[in-house]
């Protein structure tokens, strides 16, 4: 694999980090601004909104400029947010800092995970998008625990000064490792708008936000289930998150291996193991031996279908990919919201730390069936192709085009 792919995993590792730090940083910062918990708390929901808004906003305008002079940009305002976040003298500037990161992650992402996927081979495309994701789940193993670590020894400045210096390095490594494209091989505007004609487009958005929503229902409350459910010691949270953490990077390097040869089969596969895991909770959760393995199975499970997510809306998107991969990192966080928050009216109805796998089953059961419908009309279109044959349409540029939709000419189904 290109070394250019590992840069923009040091970079997404780094993005990850200052995404999700905050939460163990709540009580810090906080304090040093004298604001409630609730109030601090705005700093993650609005960085949510800032990758929401951010993501599609930022491709669209960067369209006709080449993608590494994009990348490099964005991530060079990334580590000017995370520098006055640093320097922030108010909560005010903080949260403005944060914004101003949010919209540049978000876009990042988007776009990164379109250049990822053009530094390989075709057959090689999912792989790719996992390395780069990888970062991200390695964010979540030590970027997270390190950064609240390093803000609560030596207060939360440094940890986002740390996350600049970081940036300034992949910006580095972006600069002079990362090819070039040229900007002719950029579509325009109207080309990419077009790719949201394509119901599937849709589908294959609805089952990002609605898989990501039934992760994170059961991943946020887990510390609670499994102090007050299971019966674990505070102290054991922190290895057991870890556990998950592990079984999240084993989940995305195996989801991208496997999406490779049969996308969509990986994706409803991976969908069934998830609804599968959550729904155990119920009979796992009040035994520590089997809790433990259900927390490390759940991991991969939530996991080992994030490279078919992203690959699947690249590929229903052909010729015009950017804006509908940065779109479905909006779908990504916006799941990441909406899971929480049913969940936290699960929770608020009396109905104990176990809503949150419920509802969350419920959503992954969603997901599985958009995921479906998707199946359907890849399904539709190779039968499709084979009439266009009959009509006199060459069989084999017929049947190409059809294979573009279904999973880059990995068949999943019979037609």
């Amino acid at each position: 694999m290109p070394i250019a792919l590992f840069v923009l995993g040091l970079t997404v590792f780094s993005l990850g980090t200052t995404e999700f730090m905050i939460a163990g940083l709540l009580p810090e910062l906080a304090a040093g601004f004298g604001i409630s918990l609730p109030h601090a708390g705005l700093l993650i929901s609005l960085f949510a909104v800032g990758v929401v808004i951010g993501a599609p906003t930022m491709t669209v305008l960067t369209s006709r400029v080449p993608k590494k002079a994009t990348l490099v940009a964005l991530l060079a305002v990334f580590v000017l947010g995370e520098s006055l976040a640093a320097m922030a003298p108010s909560y005010g500037v903080l949260l403005t800092a944060r914004v101003i990161t949010a919209v540049s992650h978000g876009a990042f992402f988007g776009i990164g995970a379109v250049v990822a996927a053009n530094l390989v081979p075709q057959e090689k495309k999912a792989r790719a998008i996992a390395i780069m994701f990888g970062g991200l789940t390695i964010a979540t193993i030590a970027g997270v625990p390190l950064g609240t670590f390093i803000g609560q020894q030596f207060g939360w400045r440094t940890t986002f000064w740390a996350v600049a210096v970081l940036g300034l390095l992949s910006l580095v490594g972006l600069g002079t490792l990362l090819p070039h494209q040229p900007r002719d091989e950029q579509p325009s505007i109207r080309s990419e708008l077009s790719a949201f004609a394509n119901p599937k487009v849709w589908l294959a958005l609805a089952t990002t936000m609605l898989s990501q929503a039934g992760l994170y229902a059961a991943y946020t409350y887990v510390a609670p289930l499994l102090t007050n459910v299971t019966g674990f010691p505070e102290t054991a949270v922190a290895p057991l998150l870890l556990l998950f953490g592990i079984g999240s990077f084993l989940g995305t390097v195996l989801g991208g291996r496997f999406a490779d040869r049969r996308l969509m089969s990986t994706l409803t596969v991976g969908l069934v193991l998830l609804s599968g895991m959550l729904l155990l909770f119920d009979v796992t959760a009040h035994n520590e031996v089997t809790m433990i393995a259900t927390l490390g199975l759940f991991g991969v499970a939530g996991f080992l279908i994030n490279p078919a997510l992203q690959t699947r809306v690249m590929d229903e998107s052909e010729g015009a990919p950017t804006l509908s991969s940065a779109s479905n990192i909006s779908a990504f966080n916006i799941g990441n919201a909406l899971g929480p928050w049913l969940a936290g009216l699960g929770i608020g109805a009396g109905h104990g730390y176990l809503a949150p796998s419920r509802i969350g089953a419920a959503l992954a059961g969603t997901a599985l069936l958009t995921a479906l419908l998707g199946m359907v009309a890849d399904r539709r279109e190779r039968r499709s192709a084979v009439l266009r044959a009959a009509d006199g349409e060459p069989y084999t540029r017929a049947l190409v085009m059809a294979n573009h939709s279904s999973g880059h000419g990995n068949f999943d189904a019979p037609a």
